[in-house]
Formats: structure tokens, sequence, C-alpha cells
């Protein structure tokens, strides 16, 4: 498979940080994004970030912002079809997303999720941790072929919010990683815990 695009999903409301964009916070210095572009930037062909509102707000990191293609905001799997949509019309087979909100995540997900797909010979592949004896998946972090992305807008369109339903329905793989590798910070308690892992 040649390189995919990668897909920063930014668009979520942060409610339970008060509001406002989660990429922006600082965390050692550095903003999330910033770890965030840095970690993925080398696994993909190239990055953009999917967002709502003012794009402006991102112009420093020189990346496409990509809005949601729905309104309303469905969840994350309306920026997993904004990232497919936009990749298809570049020319690319896959994505492959991160959340902005997650900086420990590997350096080498986009080989393991490719592996983890070939291996089940299916179209789609989530990380997964071990917890609590079973396996929980993090389906912001996916590979995604985009010529599903007729058949998940139909899902999105028809009210489907709960993305394993639909991932579910193509056979996705799981792809197993370390029980912390998707640490994410949802509240400022989560920032702090962050920061003595750094």
């Amino acid at each position: 498979m040649t390189k995919p695009l990668g897909v920063i999903l930014a668009g979520g409301q942060a409610r339970r940080m008060g509001g406002g964009d989660k990429g922006a916070l600082i965390l050692g210095g550095r903003s999330l994004l910033d770890r965030v572009i840095d970690r993925l930037g080398p696994q993909v062909d190239r990055l953009v970030l999917n967002a709502n509102g003012d794009p402006q707000r991102f112009a420093e990191y020189g990346l496409p912002v990509v809005p949601d293609s729905l309104a309303d905001y469905p969840g994350p799997l309306a920026g997993v079809l904004a990232g497919m949509e936009y990749a298809a019309d570049q020319g690319f087979s896959h994505i492959v997303t991160a959340a902005a909100d997650t900086p420990f995540f590997p350096q080498d997900l986009t080989e393991r999720l490719a592996r983890a797909a070939d291996r089940a010979n299916t179209p789609i592949a989530l990380a997964a941790t071990q917890e609590e004896g079973r396996m929980n998946r993090h389906p912001t972090f996916g590979l995604w072929p985009v010529n599903l992305r007729a058949d998940l807008r139909a899902a999105l369109e028809d009210g489907l919010r709960k993305v394993v339903l639909w991932t579910d329905k193509h056979g996705a793989a799981s792809a197993p990683f370390d029980d912390n590798a998707f640490f994410n910070i949802n509240t400022p308690e989560d920032l702090a815990q962050a920061e003595t892992m750094l």
C-alpha cells in the first residue's frame, strides 16, 4: 500500500475542557497539535486537519483544514468522512486518522494498522488496547479506504453515530497496542497526568 493521507481529527467541541480547541492546549511547552503532527507526519504521505469553524485559527500549522461535510457535529465518523472525501479528490486510496488530543500514540501506528488489515483481509483496521481482559477499540485511530465514503455518508445521513456499528458491518480488524498508547486529554486532570507522563 502506498502511504495514506493522514487526517488529524480536531472537530470535537471539548466540553469537558470548557470549550475551545483541545489541540491548542500546551503540554511540556508545546501544543498537543504540534505533538500529534510530529508523530503522524512521518507515517503518512501528507497531513490535513479535520476541524469546524474558522480555519484561520490553525493557520500557523500550514495544513489544509477540512470541515465536516455534515451539519450538527455528528461525531468522529463525520471527520473520517470529511477526510475520505478530501483524500478521494487528491487521489489517495486510504486515510489514517488520529485524534488531536492524544499526544503519545505509537510512531508505527500506520504500519501496524496496515498489517492488521492485510492479515485479516479487511478494508478497515482500528487501534485497540487490552482493558480488563477485553479488547477496547479506539476508533479515532484507524485505517480507512476512501472507496467506502458513499456507504459511510449514507449511514451517517441515516442517523448512525456509533463508530463500531459501521466498522463491524465492514469487518474491521483490530491492531493491538500497549495499554497507555492512546491516553487522551479530556479534562484539566488528564493534562496534569500527561505532564507527568512526558
